[in-house]
């Protein structure tokens, strides 16, 4: 029996004319509505013609998450009198609830990307809905440019809608071609906002790591709440691990302490989706509880103002989710769940000035998280690089090119970006493509059954208190009777039948410490890593690897490493979950890497000469090198030339002074005389470094260049300028004494030091390449006196102050009263006169 009132009391209901107008006359709409208006319930229905409106049509709803798919489902099946499995049916990974009379079929992005590879017509479908656009999941995404191309080319009754909680519609709007936006409007109670931010500054978080501090803070907090506000209290929390420590903390309070995440059990779910029974609850939760799913009885949220994210280090060949500060649409979403039936509250774990800071909108997963999945199923859709898909956000260059490495390394894409006949059906496993990988070459080594448990555990990272050796927690998870154990042989039962009973290698034996190893190795083959002593690793991809102090795999010769992150203080990686393997099965896991060659590198400060045999950065053998390719040798010279300078030549006070001039003559004329910075020498050591660096073997041997002679070979010769180099930047200056004073090119200007007496008579500033030179005038004793680049004013202004300063000083030089009319000198009086 329908609940008629329960539907009518939906403020969706307003806007479900406008949707239909736009469906009718477009096939496309974004339909904006806030949380708990019944968006992701009430418009399937209508769209499928369950409220009696209109014809029976047959509508997918795509959610993010199993956990909302499953609660969607239930809500509406319970609308309409009915369980989940008749009218109103589920498809999330591993469990399928759906009938013969199925006609609103909720699922998870991921399975919807599914059927779309293997039927682009989605026959039978008539509208698809995608929920919680907003949260720019990375599936949703490619679902939404998947379906737009489907309507354009061979579906265009396709309808589409796309159902956001925020009103930033505009890009999803031109993203399906201007198509209407629709909005409804929520009933929306006041929310007092109340700034809680910790007495003392706590750590920022890094990685997956959230300062104890901030959580017992949080944990106060809730008590705080529970005190001062009536009602049910929802804590957004970044994850598991912190929902269950605050949970700890929270023990004793007069509440019941629920947890929710895609993790939880369907039955703590149910319990939680159901509303109280009677006593108050504290709901903590991660961010799945923002907008998809509605907790009912909730007047107060606690929000710690944290959340996780994807993010990849491409470098180091490590991906994870982070821990980062929730956005400002996050804290609004939040906030709105304690306003949803009665005016609430909202707890923010944080001062109010740095609200303003927050970033406005969490970051499009396209943008930050690993591309791999992305591409393979861009790749079986025919468009490897993905240019032809309409995306909101175009993906990365860099990260589209580490995720081609990837596929190609694993088999699933050719050399040209096409998906292989593997690749299709690793795409058809519901995996990553390294777990794809590792679950059907593993499953030819160690048996299909024991590949599949060890991919398990790899797809969903099992507990902390499994510990960090792999092969232990595979056993911990078979006698486990924990949630994570229950969910784990689910997912093996799928991985198997995955299989197929005819999978090669299923009767292989082996002990588990072999298979675990083995499976991590050909999921992560760039982690395989070799011991450096003291519980450190290098992996091949070449970072470096820790184990805690407490670990059991200290002592291990080598390790397959499923799951590390690296702390923001630390140079190297932090090992959270790997398996000991042997160097044999290091080879067959990662054998692409494997490069045997003649090495000759610079290594402190000397050339190394090494034929080396190396899987990745681990190097396996190493003997020296008697007699190296001359062309490496030369190589690796340059290399020491450019990390420890020209330097490592031989310059003389010559040589110096012949650049500094070339370099003075480059920035005043410039072509053809040459640029002598060390960038411009260190690209064309071929210029001027030859024939004598190809000579040389060692360090020694480039302390033996004469880096001047060398230099000459720059000079313009082919023009004819080079003959003029003395005269546009002569090394010396003749001046009216006799002597021949050298010019210093370093600065700006050229530079002439000179003693004041030497100059009498000069009546212009001497100029080079027609730049007047900058003249120091000095004293007797060589010390500075004047500077002028003008002596004519010099002679008529300054003259006569320097004149009753210094000759008092030096009397026995001569100080006229007019320098013009006496000789230039550098000797005394009485010198000048015996003379």
């Amino acid at each position: 029996m329908i609940r008629t009132e329960a539907l009518d009391r939906l403020p969706v209901r307003t806007a479900v004319p406008a949707l239909r107008r736009a469906l009718d006359d477009r096939g496309v709409a974004v339909l904006c509505a806030p949380p708990g208006t019944g968006k992701t319930t009430l418009v399937p229905l209508v769209l499928a013609g369950l409220t009696g409106e209109g014809p029976v049509r047959r509508v997918v709803v795509a959610e993010p998450r199993r956990i909302a798919a499953r609660a969607a489902a239930r809500r509406m099946a319970w609308l309409l009198g009915e369980q989940p499995g008749g009218r109103i049916g589920f498809t999330v990974r591993g469990e399928r609830v759906v009938g013969r009379d199925t006609v609103v079929e909720v699922v998870t992005t991921g399975v919807l990307l599914q059927r779309l590879q293997r039927d682009q017509e989605l026959a039978g479908v008539d509208a698809v809905i995608i929920d919680e656009c907003h949260e720019r999941h990375l599936d949703a995404d490619t679902v939404a440019a998947f379906l737009l191309d489907v309507r354009e080319t061979i579906r265009p009754d396709l309808r589409l809608v796309a159902a956001s909680a925020t009103t930033d519609a505009e890009g999803w709007a031109r993203l399906l071609g201007d198509a209407p936006v629709v909005e409804a409007q929520g009933v929306s109670h006041p929310v007092e906002v109340l700034w809680a931010p910790p007495a003392r500054p706590v750590k920022p978080p890094h990685g997956m790591r959230v300062d104890p501090a901030l959580l017992t803070h949080v944990a106060a907090t809730v008590r705080r709440a529970l005190g001062e506000r009536e009602g049910d209290v929802l804590c957004f929390l970044p994850g598991v691990g912190e929902i269950g420590r605050v949970a700890g903390q929270l023990a004793g309070v007069d509440a019941e302490v629920l947890q929710v995440h895609g993790r939880a059990p369907a039955a703590v779910q149910d319990a939680v989706l159901a509303g109280s029974s009677g006593g108050r609850r504290v709901v903590l939760a991660t961010s799945v509880a923002e907008s998809s799913l509605t907790v009912p009885g909730v007047r107060v949220v606690v929000d710690s103002g944290l959340a996780r994210e994807p993010r990849t280090d491409h470098a180091r060949g490590l991906s994870a989710l982070t821990t980062v500060r929730a956005s400002q649409a996050a804290g609004r979403q939040r906030a709105g769940r304690a306003g949803r039936e009665a005016p609430g509250a909202v707890y923010r774990c944080w001062d109010q000035a740095e609200d303003g800071r927050l970033a406005r909108f969490p970051s499009p997963e396209i943008k930050v998280a690993d591309l791999a999945a992305f591409a393979l199923q861009a790749a079986c859709w025919g468009d490897p690089d993905a240019s032809s898909l309409a995306l909101l956000d175009p993906p990365p260059a860099g990260a589209m090119g580490a995720a081609r490495e990837v596929l190609e390394a694993i088999g699933a894409v050719d050399g040209g970006g096409r998906v292989t006949e593997r690749g299709v059906r690793m795409s058809r496993l519901g995996l990553h493509p390294r777990l794809a990988r590792a679950l059907l070459d593993g499953a030819r080594e160690v048996g299909a059954r024991r590949a599949a448990e060890v991919v398990a555990l790899l797809s969903e990272e099992p507990p902390r208190e499994y510990g960090d050796d792999l092969a232990a927690a595979l056993r911990t998870a078979r006698r486990g009777q924990d949630g994570y154990a229950a969910r784990w042989k689910q997912e093996v039962r799928r991985l198997s039948s995955s299989l197929g009973s005819g999978s090669p290698g299923t009767g292989k034996g082996g002990s588990d410490d072999a298979a675990a190893g083995l499976v991590a190795a050909l999921a992560f083959p760039e982690r395989v890593a070799r011991a450096r002593g003291d519980g450190a690793f290098l992996m091949a991809s070449g970072t470096g690897a820790e184990l805690r102090d407490s670990s059991r795999l200290r002592s291990a010769p080598w390790l397959a490493v499923a799951v590390a992150d690296r702390p923001s203080h630390t140079a190297s990686a932090r090992v959270r979950l790997a398996a000991v393997i042997d160097e044999s099965t290091a080879l067959l896991a990662s054998g692409h890497l494997r490069v045997r060659g003649e090495e000759v590198r610079w290594v402190d400060g000397e050339v190394v000469a090494r034929a080396v045999d190396r899987l990745g950065a681990v190097e396996l053998a190493v003997r020296p090198l008697k007699q190296p390719d001359p062309e490496l040798v030369r190589g690796a010279l340059v290399e020491g030339l450019r990390r420890e300078g020209l330097g490592l030549l031989r310059w003389t006070r010559d040589s110096e002074q012949l650049r500094l001039r070339l370099a003075f003559l480059h920035r005043v004329l410039g072509p053809p005389w040459p640029d002598v910075s060390d960038g411009a020498l260190l690209a064309e050591t071929g210029a001027w470094l030859e024939p004598e660096l190809s000579r040389a073997r060692r360090r020694a041997d480039l302390g033996r260049i004469d880096a001047g002679q060398a230099l000459r070979r720059l000079l313009p010769w082919a023009t004819g300028e080079a003959v003029r180099l003395d005269e546009l930047a002569p090394e010396r200056i003749e001046v009216p004494s006799g002597s021949r004073i050298r010019v210093e090119y370093g600065g700006e200007q050229p530079v002439l030091a000179v003693k004041l007496q030497e100059l009498f008579g000069m009546g212009e500033t001497p100029r080079v390449a027609g730049v007047p030179v900058l003249v120091h005038l000095l004293s007797p004793a060589g010390r500075p006196a004047a500077v002028t680049a003008d002596l004519a004013s010099f002679w008529q202004e300054g003259y006569r102050a320097v004149r009753a300063e210094l000759r008092g000083r030096y009397p026995k030089h001569p100080w006229p009263e007019d320098p013009a009319t006496v000789p230039a000198t550098r000797f005394t009086s009485a010198r000048l006169k015996r003379s």
